[in-house]
């Protein structure tokens, strides 16, 4: 019998984490057409909206139904606008472990959402769900994930040499491939200890997470 992940809401200080829904397409498209999104993603560019929509209505739930990984929108907890997007992959449910990737809408990016976010899926997984690993990989030059990873409690665990696409935006508005590292990254769940607080030092608010 495959495993899989439960519909959950996780909730922060100010963050709601909720599965995808199709009031999210419009908002979901234009985070995705992002300068940085298409520079440090695989997402095709430029991201339709009729692409929001069949991620929303179809690759989500086939992948949290297979047992794959599983996507949640980020929310804030005021307005429930959304911010970002928390996703899991390559899941293997013999050995407990995960993989975590973070997108973060532009006009969000240098509030904490995505080290609140991705904290607060940690703490479910090896927490509730009993997760032995967490697996994290940025880009060599993509710093604002690196240190989203060390924010959250993270240990590098070193680099796969020329094992990742980035695109650049020539003159004409074309994307172009260009080869770099990847660096790889590891959260157990005894690199937990501390990381709320020190999370909560560096943003000046409470974090705290819930799920239901």
């Amino acid at each position: 019998m495959t495993s899989t992940f439960p519909n959950i809401s996780i909730s922060t200080e100010r963050l709601v984490l909720r599965p995808l829904d199709e009031d999210d397409v419009p908002a979901l498209a234009e985070m995705m057409n992002d300068e940085q999104v298409g520079a440090w993603t695989d997402v095709p560019q430029p991201f339709t909206e009729d692409a929001a929509r069949t991620w929303v209505t179809h690759h989500a739930p086939a992948q949290r139904e297979a047992g794959r990984g599983l996507d949640l929108a980020v929310t804030e907890f005021l307005t429930q606008r959304l911010v970002g997007i928390v996703q899991l992959g390559r899941t293997n449910w013999h050995i407990r472990s995960t993989e975590l990737s973070y997108v973060i809408a532009p006009w969000a990016r240098g509030e904490g959402y995505a080290s609140e976010a991705a904290l607060a899926t940690a703490q479910w997984l090896l927490g509730d769900q009993k997760f032995e690993r967490i697996e994290l990989r940025t880009a060599a030059d993509n710093t604002a994930s690196q240190q989203v990873a060390q924010k959250i409690g993270c240990i590098s665990e070193g680099v796969l040499r020329s094992a990742c696409i980035a695109h650049v935006r020539s003159e004409d508005g074309t994307w172009t491939d260009v080869r770099t590292d990847f660096i790889v990254w590891s959260l157990l769940p005894e690199d937990l200890d501390g990381a709320g607080e020190r999370l909560a030092d560096s943003r000046g608010f409470t974090s705290f997470s819930d799920w239901n």
